[in-house]
């Protein structure tokens, strides 16, 4: 993976292969910042998710500067997508951090999510208990667990998938000494999602790894 550091507010800029994108942004900009460089109009009365859309938005430029803003539209799972897939990608937030990633050619999901010491009063809502055992009742190992199931669910981009019987994680595998992993959900018809997974002092990230066996179907 090749990752370049910044300062903030882009905290993270990487490639996950040759035919795709990511970064994470830290918002310390006010909402005029991030509307003079979209362009954007947004209806969303509450003021911190306004500014986490057109965060979000403004990611997808500062990564790809033709990326089409305007022809985003949600698809019949309320995905959002292009015009006949031009691109694929995946926007999440959790204030005040926005993770996006962008590729050419696959489908693609990321999430990002900041701590919340509720993780582990929540933990049975989508983990089973081998899970449970795994992530050892560790907030930021649960946050991790939380956000590759979320990360999977954006890259299969369908409703109704049960995060504790088809998505169940089957590996986490830290790599060396560092704050990066390796996970591996198995869905149900055998098939594996591979993700990596980061621990920032201030959240847990994961993205979906291309270049794998795809899942067809749940």
């Amino acid at each position: 993976m090749l990752l370049l550091l910044y300062s903030m507010p882009l905290y993270q800029e990487w490639k996950p292969d040759e035919n795709s994108l990511a970064a994470i942004w830290k918002i310390e900009e006010d909402e005029d910042f991030f509307v003079q460089h979209t362009q954007i109009e947004t209806k969303i009365a509450h003021s911190k998710r306004r500014l986490e859309h057109l965060a979000g938005r403004f990611l997808l430029k500062f990564l790809k500067n033709d990326f089409p803003l305007f022809h985003i539209a949600a698809d019949e799972h309320f995905k959002p997508r292009l015009p006949e897939n031009a691109c694929f990608f995946s926007i999440s937030h959790s204030f005040p951090y926005i993770a996006v990633t962008i590729s050419e050619k696959n489908e693609c999901g990321i999430d990002i999510q900041t701590w919340n010491n509720r993780i582990q009063i929540l933990q049975n809502k989508f983990l089973n208990q081998k899970e449970q055992q795994l992530f050892q009742n560790d907030i930021r190992l649960l946050t991790l667990a939380w956000s590759a199931k979320e990360a999977a669910y954006k890259w299969l981009g369908r409703r109704g998938i049960d995060f504790i019987e088809q998505l169940p994680i089957s590996s986490l595998k830290q790599i060396g000494n560092s704050s990066d992993y390796r996970l591996i959900i198995n869905a149900v018809n055998s098939n594996h999602i591979l993700l990596e997974g980061h621990i920032h002092q201030s959240f847990a990230s994961c993205i979906c790894l291309p270049n794998q066996n795809y899942i067809d179907k749940l």
